[in-house]
């Protein structure tokens, strides 16, 4: 009863509060499950207007007296309605086609007007009451800090009746998913002609609410819709702000389709690239890293360091957070784990009060210890908790634009755990993150993904290290401290091939989901084309540039390790050496011997001789770097060895196109010495196999002199550490013809690609 009430009051207080009532909607964590039934009436079963008046609203916007002259037929009653407006079916009578009509709802902006001047009435009253029940001082700070929120939402929920603004967001969407390949996804293809400030007309679509839809791709598509709105949020920079289930379709061709496009956020670069970084962090547990990320985002007013946030002890409090958060569950499940880490700590005894009050004493004491270490006298503090909160008022602030990045992602979770109880949104954003690190050619972008892989910051010629900022340096720690057990704690620089895999894997499963509709495999298919071209792409991408500098690398240590077994370690080089030592130390014990060889003569011919083997054995000898290296392709063999294996049989009826990407994309192809005539004879067989092959042509020729590039640049760097062998001027002459000539072969850059984020 109360849950129907809760219904009736949000459709009787009008389109402010049915946007609540929306969002609560799909919260069952947040709010009792007979409320949420409740509330989903409103995603689109709002109590509609009279549908005389919806036609007077037509007819004075299209400017005609008789609707017959635009639609053959338009339905009695709208198939769906909402807080801004209605939708009828119709078919127009110049093409034929079905479409959706939406029209406005009369007097709206006065409503949402008022609603708003009533909200902000309210506000500094609801901050006032929630801080007192937190048992903390309202502040000018707190109130302003509130209704800054409530005017940022009042734009967007203004900007929702702008009709030609929304037209015009659902244009540029579907021209943006088009252009960057996610074909699993799309928006109402809209009729430019018939788009009028109280009506917009689109083309119809056939579908069902993904939260409805029974089909077992809806997992799937649950994925497609985290990546699409991360594209939006962290790539093509307008964020579509109201994902409710009314708002998110399974058509029927098995894509996703997100409609009402009346309320966006824009997203400029730089925050984008300081949420990738952020989300970056947050895969590889690096919470040491997240103030600077703070202060990125605007989390924290002017003048406000990362050092100073972390001395605040704001690392360990975001670190339990984000653990919880990468677990998945949603608040539920992270209660429960909660509640089982204070039983634990505290006592599994206790009952639920008695946990809460162990835990609160445990703060207190904590605050009490933050504030000694910053040289305040906690005896003189009346209220700990309020001087802490005085004090993070002054650290952190809360930017008007998360309030709608929260509100969809938020929404996204939640149709999440209704398909999946242990859903977790942290883990559904790394397939976007692998793809967007893979092919992001910025220099912000590769730092990030090197320092992901495990290696060192970028150099620039192999030999002159590159700055790196301490948010990319945090990454890498983090990332060597997330790698296996069985790795080595530190890499050192080494490329780690459990995260390259995790990468890969990652690249693939977003490719998967979102290139095209996954049926018979053709997702997986072209998951693989994607990435053969990723490799072969003859623009270049970071991914490609990463392996070319890890195969130089391996080039050269692995070519030291083979002259070190036949010059330094093997039989014959032992016996040499043994002998032009003998010989010298014969000529020094002999008197005679010192006195008749002239000097000249003995340095030449006896002393310089016996000093080769431990040149060579000093030049050729393997650094940590080189055993890192070597110890790495071992393991990416390995690894790569045992997924092809046990993928074999799986594989055995993929197409040949699909194993046509595979064979050119694979590590693997490059150490493998046998190849299988009748599987080559098969794939030349096919023509679209064959086509495939003929298009990275390209690829392959700029691949080949990239890493002849790379060799040679390798070469200029061990040509500079032969001090024993070179002179200085040798030395550079010599390195420097290698890196001039590593620029002739080189393919150059993109300009577009390289500007800086």
């Amino acid at each position: 009863r109360r849950a129907k009430q809760a219904l009736a009051l949000c459709e009787k207080l009008g389109p402010t509060f049915i946007k609540l009532g929306q969002a609560l909607s799909i919260r069952t964590d947040l709010v009792p499950e007979a409320y949420a039934l409740e509330l989903r009436q409103l995603q689109d079963a709002v109590p509609p207007f009279d549908s005389t008046v919806a036609r007077k609203v037509l007819e004075r916007e299209f400017q005609v007296n008789n609707l017959k002259q635009i639609f053959s037929s338009l339905s009695a009653e709208p198939v769906a309605s909402a807080s801004i407006g209605q939708v009828y079916r119709g078919t127009l009578a110049s093409t034929g086609k079905d479409v959706a009509v939406k029209v406005q709802r009369p007097g709206i902006l006065a409503e949402i007007a008022l609603d708003l001047h009533v909200l902000r009435l309210l506000t500094p009253i609801q901050t006032a009451l929630q801080n007192a029940a937190n048992g903390v001082p309202t502040t000018q700070g707190d109130i302003d800090l509130a209704v800054d929120l409530v005017d940022e939402w009042g734009r967007g929920f203004v900007a929702e009746t702008d009709y030609r603004l929304e037209a015009a967001n659902t244009m540029q969407f579907q021209k943006a998913m088009e252009a960057r390949g996610l074909n699993a996804v799309c928006a109402p293809t809209v009729v430019p002609e018939l788009v009028r400030d109280k009506v917009l007309v689109t083309e119809w679509v056939e579908g069902t609410r993904l939260d409805r839809d029974a089909s077992p791709d809806v997992p799937r598509l649950c994925g497609v819709a985290i990546n699409a709105y991360l594209t939006m949020l962290l790539d093509t920079g307008v964020l579509h702000c109201d994902p409710h289930p009314g708002n998110l379709l399974r058509t029927t061709d098995g894509k996703l389709c997100i409609l009402d496009w009346g309320m966006t956020l824009a997203v400029p670069n730089n925050l984008q690239y300081a949420l990738l970084e952020l989300i970056a962090h947050i895969n590889v547990e690096d919470y040491d890293a997240i103030p600077n990320d703070f202060i990125n985002l605007g989390f924290s007013p002017e003048g406000v360091t990362a050092e100073r946030l972390k001395e605040s002890g704001i690392t360990e409090g975001l670190s339990f957070a984000f653990r919880q958060l990468s677990q998945g569950g949603g608040p539920k499940k992270i209660q429960e784990r909660v509640k089982a880490e204070f039983q634990e700590r505290y006592g599994s005894d206790l009952s639920d009060e008695e946990l809460r009050n162990a835990a609160r004493a445990e703060m207190l004491q904590r605050m009490e210890q933050q504030l000694e270490s910053e040289g305040v006298d906690v005896k003189g503090v009346t209220n700990v908790m309020e001087e802490m909160s005085r004090r993070n008022r002054e650290l952190f602030k809360l930017p008007p634009y998360v309030l709608y990045v929260a509100r969809a992602f938020s929404t996204l979770e939640g149709i999440g755990l209704s398909i999946d109880e242990n859903y977790g949104i942290v883990q559904e954003c790394y397939p976007y993150l692998a793809r967007r690190l893979f092919t992001d050619r910025s220099p912000r972008a590769k730092k990030a993904l090197r320092a992901m892989l495990g290696l060192s910051e970028e150099v620039e010629d192999v030999s002159t290290p590159a700055t790196v900022s301490p948010g990319i340096a945090a990454i890498q720690a983090g990332t060597l401290d997330s790698l296996d057990s069985s790795e080595e704690t530190s890499r050192g620089g080494a490329l780690s091939p459990a995260k390259l895999l995790e990468l890969s894997d990652g690249f693939a499963s977003y490719t998967a989901a979102t290139a095209d509709v996954d049926r018979d495999g053709a997702g997986q298919t072209e998951a693989v084309k994607e990435f053969a071209k990723l490799l072969l792409d003859p623009k270049g991408s970071s991914l490609q540039d990463i392996l070319v500098e890890e195969t130089a690398r391996l080039s050269d240590a692995g070519t030291r390790k083979l002259l070190q077994a036949a010059l330094v370690d093997s039989a014959p080089a032992q016996t040499v050496a043994s002998l032009l030592q003998r010989r010298k130390d014969f000529v020094e014990q002999n008197p005679v011997l010192n006195i008749l060889l002239p000097k000249p003569l003995k340095t030449a011919f006896v002393d310089r001789p016996a000093q080769i083997p431990q040149l060579v054995e000093s030049v050729l000898s393997l650094s940590r770097e080189d055993e890192q290296i070597l110890k790495t392709a071992t393991d990416l063999v390995s690894a790569l060895g045992s997924r092809l294996g046990s993928s074999n049989e799986e594989n055995s009826s993929a197409s040949d196109l699909s194993l046509a990407a595979a064979r050119i994309s694979s590590p693997s192809a490059m150490t493998s010495s046998s190849v299988d005539l009748e599987e080559t004879r098969t794939l030349l067989a096919n023509e679209e196999a064959r086509q495939f092959l003929s298009d990275q042509g390209p690829g392959v020729a700029a691949l080949a002199r990239r890493l002849s590039a790379g060799l040679l640049r390798r070469a200029a760097y061990r040509t500079d550490r032969s001090e024993e062998f070179l002179s200085e001027e040798t030395r550079h002459a010599l390195a420097n013809l290698n890196r001039r000539l590593a620029e002739r072969i080189d393919v150059p850059e993109d300009s577009e690609a390289q500007k800086d984020a």
